[in-house]
């Protein structure tokens, strides 16, 4: 176990920074107020003079970590993956029971995320708000392409291909492991999104979590 959690450290691609943010006090003070500040404002209305402002720093100092606003919020998006990955790997290894390690990695892909103790200057509930905000925003634009050959989606896949793993050890015949797969992972950001803003189009609620639905699919449809 511990060997292959050593596999499943929180790393996100140095392509995304200039100076990596968690070998600094500085930094690591970047990462904790942005993630703070485009949960308050939003990610288009936030910019590095903004941050500067409130970690009291220039908005040069910003610049010297990351080039911009969009590699940060890939790097947030990255270093949300890992950690999920990370979970991941830890929940489900000693499970034998196929359908019931894929119902524990469905869980821990969509259920709601509370704060890690263990990461003081990442706050990880106010990050997963921030990915089911605005993620589908670093995929959606005209770089993604070249984006992806730089391998800045890597993680975010890999979570989604240890998915059709599990998948395929409970159904092997089944032919849309990978779009059942990524259907969840997306559609769960999504529900929870519609949960919090346009309830009247969703089941989920209170009572009703976007797992319950998840997990219910996945027992009814691998029968």
């Amino acid at each position: 176990m511990d060997s292959i959690l050593a596999n499943i450290a929180i790393t996100v691609n140095e392509k995304l920074y200039l100076k990596n943010p968690e070998t600094s006090n500085l930094g690591k003070k970047i990462i904790n107020s942005s993630i703070l500040l485009i949960d308050e404002i939003g990610f288009e209305n936030f910019t590095f003079k903004k941050l500067g402002d409130k970690i009291a720093s220039n908005e040069s100092s910003i610049y010297r970590y990351f080039e911009s606003k969009h590699k940060l919020m890939l790097y947030l998006s990255s270093w949300y993956w890992s950690w999920i990955e990370y979970k991941l790997v830890f929940a489900t290894n000693n499970v034998d029971n196929p359908l019931e390690k894929l119902k524990k990695g469905i869980t821990i892909v969509t259920e709601k995320i509370n704060d890690d103790s263990e990461t003081q200057h990442i706050n990880e509930a106010v990050l997963n708000r921030i990915i089911i905000a605005e993620f589908t925003k670093t995929l959606l634009t005209k770089e993604v392409d070249d984006e992806n050959k730089e391998g800045f989606f890597s993680i975010y896949k890999r979570v989604i291909n240890r998915l059709v793993v599990m998948i395929e050890e409970v159904k092997p015949d089944y032919e849309f492991s990978k779009t059942l797969a990524s259907s969840i992972v997306e559609g769960a950001l999504h529900q929870h999104f519609l949960q919090i803003h346009l309830k009247t189009i969703t089941n989920c609620d209170q009572k009703i979590s976007p797992t319950d639905f998840y997990v219910q699919l996945i027992e009814n449809l691998l029968k």
